[in-house]
């Protein structure tokens, strides 16, 4: 595999959101921060333009080739400057199954200690997504407890938030 990890272009956003294929697998994607099913290239980029500026927040494309395979995002959580926080973990579903979630994963990791000097790099994944935390927890990410759960509504139910870190 010759993969790539590079800025997001607004570009990409029309292959990234054609890998949402329903409202089910968007909200593990994003939880509430979309306001509909199905989300468009121009909802993405909005989204993009709005939450994205490339200091404390970035967006990262993975490449194979020509293709475009994944995208992530890294940001600064407010009170620690020295962390910083995946979102947004998304990997093309016609090719699942090598590997290229714990390779996006493993990449943005290391931009975050090399590249931006982060001391620990975090996220949060949805109990009902094993895959994603099988993925995570492969990658050298592992569960650390909260003192509150973070949860979300979404389609009508609650979902809960597992918390995972990885050190250099």
């Amino acid at each position: 595999m010759n993969l790539t990890l590079r800025p997001y272009q607004p570009s990409d956003a029309a292959v990234i959101t054609l890998w949402l294929k329903s409202e089910y697998l968007m909200r593990q994607w994003c939880a509430d921060r979309y306001e509909h099913y199905p989300v468009t290239p121009e909802d993405m980029n909005t989204y993009y333009e709005r939450n994205i500026d490339g200091q404390r927040s970035r967006a990262l494309t993975m490449t194979e080739g020509d293709d475009i395979v994944g995208y992530i995002t890294l940001r600064t959580p407010a009170d620690d400057p020295t962390e910083q926080r995946l979102g947004f973990v998304i990997v093309d579903d016609s090719k699942r199954g090598r590997g290229l979630g714990k390779a996006l994963v493993s990449m943005a990791v290391k931009y975050a200690f090399e590249t931006l000097g982060a001391t620990k790099v975090s996220l949060g994944v949805f109990e009902n997504n094993p895959s994603a935390v099988h993925c995570y927890e492969a990658a050298g990410f592992h569960r650390v407890s909260r003192p509150e759960t973070e949860s979300y509504e979404c389609l009508g139910e609650t979902w809960n938030c597992i918390e995972m870190e990885r050190l250099p």
